[in-house]
């Protein structure tokens, strides 16, 4: 037997000021964004926004529906909306907040497995890491360089190929 270790490096800011300019921004937007999210049920509400390669920036946020847990994610908002509007074209950085509508935003959180399988096969589709910002409302933020970082064992369109 062979032990194997995986692990990988995040950026830590104590403060959304410790951000440069555009990661500031896309954290705003992705902050802004948040307050249109559809979440009457677990009143968390979820905001993404995505800076593309084409210098565009999209948002999407979470939606939730009466028969839950069927709603969708932010991420999944966000990728379904630039697969539409911008075919074929890459994410460079999405910044994802939330806030919290029982309790404190002050923490970063990570994408649910479903976003995280999502966004590992919209780096492989379009062969671009995806630079990922975690943010809540205030506190710290952690910006990890690639999504496939967050899903290291991922099931990918090459496990297919026989």
């Amino acid at each position: 037997m062979e032990l194997k270790e995986i692990q990988f490096k995040i950026a830590v800011y104590h403060s959304f000021d410790e951000l440069n300019a555009a990661d500031a921004s896309l954290l705003a937007a992705a902050r802004e964004t948040a307050q249109f999210a559809y979440a009457p049920y677990s009143k968390f509400f979820v905001g993404a926004a995505a800076m593309l390669a084409n210098g565009k920036t999209v948002t999407g946020t979470n939606q939730e529906n009466a028969s839950y847990p069927v709603g969708i994610c932010a991420e999944r908002v966000l990728l379904s909306s630039v697969a539409s509007q911008y075919p074929g074209e890459s994410v460079r950085t999405m910044a994802i907040s939330y806030n919290n509508g029982n309790g404190e935003s002050v923490k970063p959180i990570s994408p649910c497995g479903i976003c995280r399988q999502t966004l590992v096969e919209y780096e492989h589709r379009t062969k671009t890491p995806i630079r990922i910002i975690l943010s809540g409302m205030s506190g710290e933020v952690f910006v990890i360089e690639s999504a496939r970082q967050l899903l290291p064992l991922s099931f990918t369109p090459d496990d297919l190929d026989i």
